[in-house]
C-alpha cells in the first residue's frame, strides 16, 4: 500500500473513532444498545470458542504484539540510520503502525471499551452520598462512617474466619460462575464467564497485578501465585469485567456485593478481607490510633493472611511495579476514570453506603448488573 493510501486510511479511521467516542459520550441509547444486545452476543461467542482452549489466548496475543513492537522499533532504528535512503520507508512504516494502533483501539471500543461510558454502578444502585454543608462536616461524617464500617469488617472477619476453608482455583471459578447465574441479571451469565490462569504469573506479581481482563478475547486471567484467600474476590472482580463492568471501582463493588450475598463463608471472608485492606488503610490516614485498635481485634487467621500479603509485596515490589502502576494509572485516566488507579479504593465508601442500604432493606438476593 502506498504512503498516500495509508494516510487516507489513517484519516478515515480517525474520523470513525472520533465519531464513535463522541456518540458513546453523548447518547445513552447507543451505550444501552451496545450493552444489552451487541456485547452479550460478542462475549458469549468469544467465550464459547476460546473457552475450549485451556491456555489464555489473550496472553499469546500480547506476546505476539510485544514481538511486533520490538521488531518495528528495531526497523525504525535501521531506517533512521539510513535516513537518506530509507526516509520514505520510515514514513510508510510509521503510517502503517498508526493505522494498526487505531484499528486496535477500534477493536477495543467495540469489543468492550464502550462500557466505560456506562453510568457508575453506585448511581444505578441508588448509593447516593448524603449532602454536607461544608468540607469539614463531610470529613467528620466520613471519618465516623469509615470507623463504623471498618469495625463491621473486623466483626465479619472474626465471624467467618473459623468457617473459612481453602478452595482450589477451579472450585472458586465454578462457584463464582454459579453465583453470577443465581444472584445477578448479567446478560452473559449463561456462557460468557470463566477465568483462566495467566502464563505470565511471575511477571504479573512483579507488576503488582493479581488478574486482568483482556478486552480483545473476553478472557479473564489471574496469576496462580495469588494467595487462595484472595482468589474468590479477585475472580468475581474479573467476571464483573466480563459482565460489562468497566470501571475498576465498580468491578470491586460488584465483587463485594456478590460475594457477601452468597452463603459461601470462603467467598464472604475473601470479600471482607479485601475491603478491610482498603478501609483500614484509609482509616489509618484519618485516625491511626483507631485503625491500630481495630487491627488488634482481627482473628489470628486474618493477621496471618495480611502478613502473607506483606511478605509477597516485599518480595516482588520494585521498579517494574512502580512503572506498571504509572502506566495503568494513565490508561484509566484516559478512559475518564478521574481517580486513576486510586479508583480501586473508591469501593470503600460505596461499600459503606451499600451496607447502610442493606441495614434498611436487608440483603437483596438479586443484583442488578444491567
Amino acid at each position: 500500500m502506498s504512503n498516500r493510501r495509508k494516510l487516507i486510511l489513517l484519516i478515515l479511521q480517525w474520523i470513525v473513532l472520533w465519531w464513535l467516542s463522541y456518540a458513546l459520550e453523548q447518547y445513552d441509547i447507543i451505550v444501552g444498545v451496545y450493552g444489552r444486545h451487541l456485547y452479550p452476543l460478542l462475549q458469549t461467542l468469544r467465550h464459547c470458542v476460546l473457552g475450549l482452549v485451556p491456555i489464555s489466548v489473550g496472553d499469546v496475543l500480547y506476546f505476539v504484539a510485544g514481538v511486533w513492537v520490538l521488531v518495528t522499533v528495531v526497523k525504525w532504528g535501521r531506517y533512521l540510520y539510513r535516513w537518506k535512503e530509507d526516509k520514505a520507508k520510515l514514513a510508510g512504516s510509521v503510517l502503517g503502525a498508526l493505522n494498526v494502533w487505531l484499528l486496535v483501539y477500534l477493536m477495543f471500543l467495540v469489543g468492550w471499551g464502550a462500557h466505560y461510558s456506562r453510568p457508575p454502578l453506585a448511581r444505578v444502585w441508588g448509593l447516593e452520598p448524603p449532602h454536607y454543608n461544608n468540607a469539614d462536616e463531610r470529613k467528620q461524617a466520613l471519618k465516623k462512617s469509615l470507623s463504623s464500617y471498618t469495625q463491621l469488617l473486623a466483626a465479619k472477619l472474626n465471624e467467618y474466619a473459623p468457617l473459612y476453608t481453602r478452595m482450589s482455583m477451579a472450585e472458586i471459578n465454578d462457584s463464582a460462575v454459579a453465583y453470577y447465574r443465581q444472584y445477578t441479571n448479567s446478560s452473559v451469565k449463561g456462557y460468557g464467564l470463566g477465568i483462566k490462569p495467566s502464563m505470565y504469573g511471575g511477571l504479573m506479581q512483579r507488576m503488582g497485578v493479581d488478574g486482568y481482563f483482556n478486552p480483545f478475547t473476553g478472557e479473564g486471567q489471574v496469576t496462580r501465585q495469588l494467595p487462595e484467600f484472595m482468589m474468590p474476590f479477585t475472580l468475581c472482580h474479573e467476571m464483573a469485567h466480563q459482565s460489562g463492568i468497566a470501571a475498576e471501582g465498580d468491578a470491586n463493588l460488584l465483587a463485594y456485593a456478590l460475594s457477601t450475598t452468597t452463603t459461601n463463608a470462603t467467598f464472604r471472608y475473601s470479600a471482607y478481607l479485601n475491603l478491610w485492606l482498603y478501609a483500614s488503610r484509609r482509616l489509618y490516614y484519618m485516625d491511626s490510633n483507631a485503625a491500630k485498635t481495630l487491627a488488634a481485634t482481627l482473628p489470628q487467621l486474618t493477621k496471618a493472611h495480611i502478613d502473607t500479603l506483606e511478605l509477597l509485596s516485599k518480595e516482588y515490589h520494585g521498579l517494574l511495579t512502580s512503572y506498571s502502576g504509572t502506566i495503568y494509572d494513565n490508561y484509566l485516566r484516559a478512559q475518564n476514570q478521574q481517580d486513576g488507579i486510586r479508583s480501586y479504593g473508591n469501593v470503600t465508601y460505596e461499600a459503606m453506603l451499600l451496607e447502610e442500604q442493606r441495614g434498611k432493606r436487608g440483603v437483596e438476593r438479586r443484583i442488578e448488573v444491567e
